[in-house]
């Protein structure tokens, strides 16, 4: 027998490519995955966002406190969304994640102005990604510097030859020294349950179908709904055996500042925890095989990683990247655990980012029990 034969090496060739053939979603997966990437990382990922949404809080309507809006407006860093009444509506705005800086134009603005007083102006950034907020905070000073020196003209040159005319400050609420573990730590606890309870899930199925069990359940009058959550409830106690030990670490590894309530935490976590088990479900039912399950794991879990602001600001991609993120629940379930534990949101505050996920969730269990079905059949 030849060590190695030329035509038995081409027949083995040759049955890896039609195997590979007759596997239409492995196949799909190997095209479907580097093409997610390559639109991902060419068209959606931008490490510098523009056009952040900022509400700006004025007491006063001068000249100089208008020309220091449109120059922040045409300066594409900023967009001037909210025009708030009172600081509690600014401060709630900037809480909820609703804009990304609050600028403060105090009363008498444009008189103490002119009479070189040097006013105080003061841009608030939620800097709990700071990222996000860097280059446009870096960039207010010359953007306030060109506003006001076009209004400083004729007798009032004087004012903007020497210092700055006015006082800028600019806070960076939530995280002052941009420490960017007080940003990824907790964004990890979202992310580790997404990579985690959806691949184990999609396998613990999938592996009772090659060993043939699934066929005892079929032989039961377990209802498929009944199948569903007793397949999801064990893996919940999984989930927070996960968050206890993020939160431990961040607590005492990290030096992550909780300004909110931890119980809370673990009351809201139980709906992204739901959701994401339902897919591992659902992709269950999908699937083939086990290689095929962590195929299927990974093409949720990508778009997950990188449409969800954790590796790069989601306000600094496209607006069809936004819209495909905003369908995902990590991406509400950061916004979530990053305001509790870095802003301090209570459940007010915290609510409006559950009813997205919890959505996802029942959409996502309504198709599991279809597929589910069609399986049994």
């Amino acid at each position: 027998m030849n060590f190695f034969s030329i035509k038995r090496f081409f027949a083995m060739v040759s049955k890896e490519f039609i195997q590979m053939r007759r596997d239409r979603l492995t196949f799909a997966m190997m095209i479907g995955i580097p093409l997610i990437q390559l639109m991902l990382f060419g068209y959606a990922i931008n490490s510098d966002p523009r056009h952040l949404p900022t509400a700006v809080l004025s007491a006063d309507n001068s000249q100089f406190s208008r020309a220091i809006v449109a120059g922040m407006q045409t300066s594409t860093f900023f967009d001037i969304s909210h025009h708030p009444k009172t600081r509690a509506e600014a401060t709630r705005l900037i809480r909820e994640g609703v804009v990304q800086f609050v600028l403060t134009i105090p009363e008498q603005f444009g008189q103490n102005l002119l009479r070189n007083n040097r006013p105080i102006l003061l841009l608030e950034a939620d800097a709990t990604d700071p990222m996000a907020t860097g280059n446009a905070a870096g960039s207010f000073p010359e953007i306030i510097r060109r506003a006001l020196a076009k209004e400083l003209k004729g007798p009032t040159l004087k004012l903007n030859q020497s210092l700055p005319p006015v006082d800028i400050r600019i806070h960076n609420d939530y995280n002052p020294e941009a420490e960017s573990q007080y940003n990824i730590v907790p964004g990890l606890m979202g992310v580790i349950l997404t990579m985690t309870l959806v691949m184990i899930t999609s396998l613990a199925i999938t592996r009772e179908s090659e060993r043939g069990t699934m066929e005892h359940l079929l032989a039961t009058p377990v209802r498929p709904l009944e199948v569903m959550l007793g397949k999801i409830v064990p893996y919940i106690f999984v989930g927070y055996i996960q968050i206890t030990l993020i939160i431990l670490a961040a607590w005492l590894l990290f030096d992550v500042p909780m300004h909110g309530s931890v119980t809370l935490v673990f009351v809201l976590s139980v709906v992204f925890i739901g959701a994401n088990l339902s897919v591992g479900v659902t992709v269950s039912t999908v699937v083939r095989n086990q290689l095929q399950a962590v195929q299927m794991s990974m093409f949720f879990f990508l778009p997950s990683l990188l449409l969800s602001g954790f590796m790069f600001p989601f306000r600094g991609m496209p607006q069809w990247a936004q819209l495909l993120g905003s369908a995902l629940p990590l991406t509400h379930y950061l916004r979530l655990i990053r305001g509790i534990l870095l802003k301090g949101n209570g459940l007010e505050e915290s609510i409006h980012h559950v009813w997205p996920i919890l959505i996802f969730w029942l959409i996502v269990v309504a198709v599991g029990l279809k597929r589910y079905r069609r399986t049994l059949d």
